[in-house]
């Protein structure tokens, strides 16, 4: 799935996520961890993976073929 960030913590390094559907969902700072970047911006695309209960695991950037 892919969205933009809606908000973001520095401190926390979690925030939320709205979805291209329009649902917003929040992310934790461990999926965030788990993409190696270092920070985020408000508004910035990204890629989200997910378990099988939907809660979100890795945010990461886009891949643009």
């Amino acid at each position: 799935m892919q969205g933009t960030i809606a908000t973001y913590d520095p401190r926390t390094r979690s925030g939320t996520l709205l979805l291209d559907d329009g649902t917003e969902i929040g992310y934790p700072a461990e999926a965030f961890a788990a993409s190696g970047l270092r920070l985020l911006r408000l508004g910035q695309r990204v890629r989200i993976d997910c378990d099988e209960s939907g809660q979100v695991t890795r945010v990461t950037l886009p891949t643009f073929r």
